[in-house]
């Protein structure tokens, strides 16, 4: 019997709660053997309210809570403790698939390097396209338009050409400087 990461189905919005219960549950029921990790994939976005910069937290997959557990024996069938242990936990509707089908440890690791890659970069909460019109809401070119000439992910900064006294004029901006005109 190995450890496979499933993906369990919650209520809308109780992703975290059912996360909790798990964890505190794993140590009273016992269930060490079996639960080994619960992850909620989040990623750190960043929107301006009230000219101010806010990071805030998203959830890459809503509704879902991934499980590194021992679920299946060498058989592939079904070990009915920690079935039942999921199942019964609040706010879970069930596995992803019926039955249960393990997800490839490759897309859980894809998601951890995209989690732990929103940890360092602030991703825009909304995303934008070259040639796109918008709106600065920060900074010395407040309340201006422009358009987006360029795109750089890595630096989280936009190209923008503003029209400045009938002349256009590129300008580097953050991401969280400008919104969607």
């Amino acid at each position: 019997m190995r450890n496979q990461w499933f993906i369990i189905q919650t209520l809308s919005g109780q992703e975290n709660k059912v996360k909790d219960s798990i964890e505190k549950r794993v140590k009273t029921e016992e269930m060490q053997d079996f639960i080994k990790e619960v992850m909620v994939p989040i990623e750190k976005v960043v929107e301006v309210r009230n000219q101010k910069k806010t990071v805030s937290n998203r959830k890459l997959w809503p509704g879902y809570v991934f499980v590194e557990m021992i679920l299946l024996d060498e058989e592939n069938r079904i070990i009915e403790k920690p079935w039942y242990f999921i199942k019964e936990t609040q706010g879970v509707i069930g596995f992803l698939s019926d039955p249960p089908q393990p997800t490839p440890t490759e897309e859980v690791d894809a998601i951890k390097v995209q989690i732990s890659a929103s940890e360092e970069t602030e991703k825009p909460k909304v995303n934008f396209a070259v040639g796109e019109t918008v709106k600065i809401n920060n900074g010395p070119f407040l309340n201006f338009s422009g358009v987006i000439e360029e795109i750089d992910p890595e630096r989280g900064k936009l190209k923008v050409t503003v029209n400045i006294f009938g002349r256009n004029t590129p300008v580097e901006l953050e991401y969280w400087q400008v919104e969607k005109a």
